[in-house]
């Protein structure tokens, strides 16, 4: 198994220049990749270079039509639908050897498609790999259920694939979120169409290769590249998609609800915006620690994230001394070549996002939230914002409230547990939550009044895959990871025997 990691910057630079020639571009529909039904094509750029690396095809609601039928057609086959559990999952733990063979190239794929450092897009395809490994080995150990009944009937609870699922899957992750949808969806027996942000669309098109490979059949595992007011729409708005899984912004997932609504009632799990506290008290043992902690919850992936720490609360007594320390080690995360294996931040995704982002950073100069860095850009070709801190916060500032997807830290100071909560509650978020204290009183008390789908205590981000990971309020109403995600993907059917006396 080829697994041998490149080790410096020159070595992943030697490995793009040959994997750039031979990058698959086109959309993957039945089994085999073709061309957008148009013809149309649209390229893909690497952010911290301004290279383009393809010209993709740019599929529309022809091949969302195309693709639909053919995801219907193989759920009604039933090679995959209604294969047994265990064989099911033997296919998908192939396909993550597959991605475990081909781990750098993938990992190279999403760095070069959207700019993050290629140290973390190699944790992200052990994150994928390790989602697909987890749900492929849980699919058949999940039990059906047997109703209480009297001697004269019997009850059965089944469950069963939904049928075609369509995924929508945002660009900051690419093939992480991917695993996340798709290997529920698979392994639960769906037929399943993803849809990558056209700003990351090269990941998803190897894995379509790798997938068949693996030996999932035509059908139902296809991929189209495009835009979501095209080809997303088209599947959103599709009567014979059956359930669309989503993860990106607000305002697209409350677009997509209204298409179902207009549509067949697909279901509609959605994965949506952030604006995650981090409450910080003064009673926290080793502050350097914490602070580090504090400063990659907002940094890590370019801020690029949709749980990150954006918003920090410190109480009041420590609340100099702490931001100076974040201060210190934010210093630590300046972004840089995101081929370099020693770089903590790199690019931003492209120029729309880079200019948004400084536009954040200019509205906090105007509103009166005190600047702690330079809040200046990189010089050259490429679209880096270092880390940028905000002191003097009030939740009526923009960058207070509004998710910004960027490096930006805002950090508001409060004095006791209910002005934190309060402070932490005030928003129209609820996907992550962060609380640091040693008084364990305190955590079993919070931690239960923050509205929050997820809340990490004395850590940032730290749950694997035997938890569920989503939201609350505005954030969204599905879950991914865990054992949980498979019951999104599948239809309860209850069976009722009368039985003969």
């Amino acid at each position: 198994m080829n697994v041998t990691i490149p080790a410096t910057k020159a070595d992943w630079q030697a490995l793009a220049e040959t994997l750039i020639p031979r990058l698959e571009s086109r959309a993957f529909i039945d089994g085999a990749f073709v061309d957008a039904a148009s013809g149309e094509t649209f390229a893909t750029v690497n952010p911290a270079t301004g290279e383009t690396l393809a010209y993709v095809a740019s599929c529309d609601a022809a091949d969302a039509e195309l693709a639909v039928s053919c995801a219907r057609a193989a759920h009604a086959r039933g090679e995959w639908a209604r294969l047994a559990p265990g064989r099911r999952k033997q296919t998908l733990l192939k396909l993550a050897e597959l991605m475990e063979a081909h781990q750098h190239e993938l990992a190279l794929l999403d760095t070069l498609d959207m700019g993050k450092p290629i140290s973390s897009s190699l944790g992200d395809i052990a994150g994928a790999i390790g989602c697909l490994r987890y749900t492929a080995e849980g699919i058949d150990k999940v039990y059906g259920e047997v109703a209480p009944t009297g001697e004269e009937s019997l009850g059965l609870v089944l469950r069963e694939p939904l049928g075609v699922v369509a995924a929508i899957v945002p660009w900051n992750f690419p093939l992480m979120m991917t695993a996340w949808k798709i290997a529920p969806a698979l392994a639960a027996g769906n037929s399943v169409i993803l849809k990558p942000s056209e700003k990351s669309p090269l990941s998803a098109l190897r894995l379509a290769s790798l997938a068949r490979e693996a030996g999932l059949p035509r059908g139902v595992f296809q991929v189209l590249p495009g835009f979501g007011h095209t080809v997303g729409k088209a599947l959103a708005l599709s009567m014979q998609v059956d359930c669309l899984a989503f993860t990106g912004s607000t305002a697209v997932g409350k677009q997509l609800m209204q298409y179902a609504g207009q549509s067949n009632l697909k279901r509609v799990y959605l994965e949506c915006g952030g604006k995650a506290p981090n409450i910080v008290f003064a009673d926290c043992k080793n502050l350097d620690q914490v602070a580090n902690h504090a400063a990659a919850a907002i940094f890590h992936n370019q801020g690029e994230v949709c749980i990150a720490g954006s918003r920090l609360l410190v109480e009041n007594s420590i609340r100099e001394e702490f931001v100076e320390r974040v201060l210190e080690a934010a210093e630590g995360m300046q972004p840089g070549d995101p081929l370099d294996p020693q770089s903590f931040m790199g690019a931003m995704v492209d120029e729309t996002q880079y200019r948004k982002v400084l536009g954040f950073i200019e509205k906090g100069r105007e509103e009166g939230a005190r600047l702690r860095t330079s809040g200046a850009t990189l010089a050259g070709p490429g679209l880096f914002i270092p880390p940028t801190i905000f002191d003097g916060v009030t939740p009526a500032m923009t960058i207070g409230r509004e998710e910004i997807f960027g490096p930006v830290l805002s950090v508001f100071g409060f004095d006791s547990e209910e002005e934190a909560i309060a402070l932490a509650n005030d928003s129209d978020y609820g996907l992550a939550a962060g609380l640091w204290s040693q008084d364990i009183d305190r955590i079993m008390r919070l931690s239960r009044r923050l509205h929050s789908g997820q809340v990490f205590v004395n850590n940032w981000a730290g749950p694997d895959m035997t938890v569920p990971f989503g939201g609350v309020k505005q954030s969204g109403n599905g879950r991914d990871k865990s054992l949980h995600a498979l019951t999104e993907y599948t239809e309860l059917k209850t069976v009722w025997m009368a039985l003969a006396p």
